[in-house]
């Protein structure tokens, strides 16, 4: 049995400092500034991306000529970067299925499949119709994506003479 000083005691027994200890964990390896809702976003994501199967990749690629011109219709002023984030996210996919770019990881292209699939959907967490809000979910699963495979979309960038500063994660 492993000698406890008063604060740990103090600790494990307070439920709400018990829950702020895992929460100041989670933010820690998340990054910093970023919050608790980000790391659910993240996990939401990463679950996403985790279901994206070859064939689906390829069922999204075959689609993605529509899917661009779907994109390029939406229009969500509190969320103006989000048609280019769209744009680069399906740009990552062509070049992966069509073999220009085998050097990104899969993981970064089923993230990148992952948000296109969402972002079609017109039910989802916040329907697309709320001409304020029903955009705020698109733009939070697109930029999470964004933020969780940053290196190998700024590599992708390079590589493709894109400039990765451009593909701003703001909202």
């Amino acid at each position: 049995m492993t000698w406890l000083g008063w604060s740990a005691r103090k600790a494990i027994a307070n439920p709400e400092l018990r829950r702020l200890r895992a929460e100041s964990e989670l933010v820690r390896s998340f990054g910093f500034g970023q919050s608790v809702a980000m790391s659910e976003m993240a996990m939401f994501v990463r679950r996403g991306a985790s279901q994206i199967t070859p064939l689906i990749l390829k069922g999204v690629h075959k689609k993605l000529p529509f899917l661009k011109v779907e994109f390029t219709q939406i229009n969500a002023p509190p969320y103006p970067h989000l048609v280019d984030q769209l744009e680069f996210l399906a740009d990552v996919v062509e070049d992966f299925a069509e073999g220009a770019d085998e050097e990104i990881p899969y993981a970064a292209v089923a993230g990148a499949t992952f948000a296109l699939v969402y972002a079609h959907r017109q039910f989802d967490l916040i329907p697309d119709r709320d001409p304020e809000f029903g955009r705020a979910d698109d733009s939070g699963v697109v930029r999470t994506v964004l933020q969780e495979y940053q290196k190998a979309f700024a590599a992708f960038a390079a590589r493709h003479g894109l400039d990765w500063s451009k593909v701003t994660l703001d909202p």
